[in-house]
């Protein structure tokens, strides 16, 4: 395969970095307080390989967002928190005094806000980068266990391989790990590694 080299990461960190700074700025408006977003971890590998101890997973069910992008390059994201910390977000985002058990009506919609928000921003970061556009669909939420999740991404023979950020997320003093994974094709990876090296023949 045509594979990302340390230049390529470093790139897409700093170009990631820039989006999780956008997506803070944004959530902050929503839940009124600051949010913090750390400069996200980039690493490659293939599909199969995923597993808990990859993502340094503490829990066994987790709150998915789930969104296609397409454009010179395919990529499904999907966005990943504890079922707890996803509830929490909701809690926060909503700045409201109900217990869990009352939010959970919202968390569908509040989470795939929540998604749309940071996805839309680190590829919105990445496409002003490459001078490149996406088209996106609706994000889709859903709570799923570890085993199903990685039984869905693993078997995904469209996508062999997985762009992987870890994210730590800041929420008044409340701090969240977050997962997001960038499912690609093999002519995807070759897309990216393509116009990255594309734009830094630029420089």
């Amino acid at each position: 395969m045509d594979s990302l080299t340390d230049i390529h990461l470093d790139a897409l960190s700093e170009v990631f970095n820039i989006g999780a700074g956008r997506a803070a700025a944004s959530l902050s408006e929503i839940v009124g307080d600051e949010v913090k977003l750390s400069v996200p971890k980039v690493e490659v590998r293939k599909t199969s390989e995923l597993n808990a101890s990859m993502l340094a997973l503490d829990s066994n069910r987790f709150g998915a967002v789930m969104q296609q992008f397409t454009g010179p390059f395919n990529a499904e994201a999907v966005l990943l928190f504890s079922e707890d910390h996803a509830l929490e977000i909701v809690r926060d985002m909503m700045s409201s005094q109900m217990s869990i058990e009352e939010l959970a009506e919202f968390e569908q919609e509040a989470m795939c806000e929540l998604g749309n928000i940071i996805l839309n921003a680190c590829l919105s970061a990445v496409a002003d980068m490459l001078d490149i556009s996406f088209n996106s669909s609706l994000p889709s939420y859903s709570l799923a266990s570890a085993d199903e999740l990685f039984k869905r991404i693993g078997q995904n023979a469209d996508h062999p391989y997985i762009l992987i950020l870890h994210i730590d997320l800041a929420i008044e003093r409340r701090h969240s790990k977050g997962h997001l994974i960038f499912l690609l094709s093999s002519a995807s990876l070759s897309n990216l590694v393509h116009q990255i090296d594309r734009f830094l023949g630029n420089i």
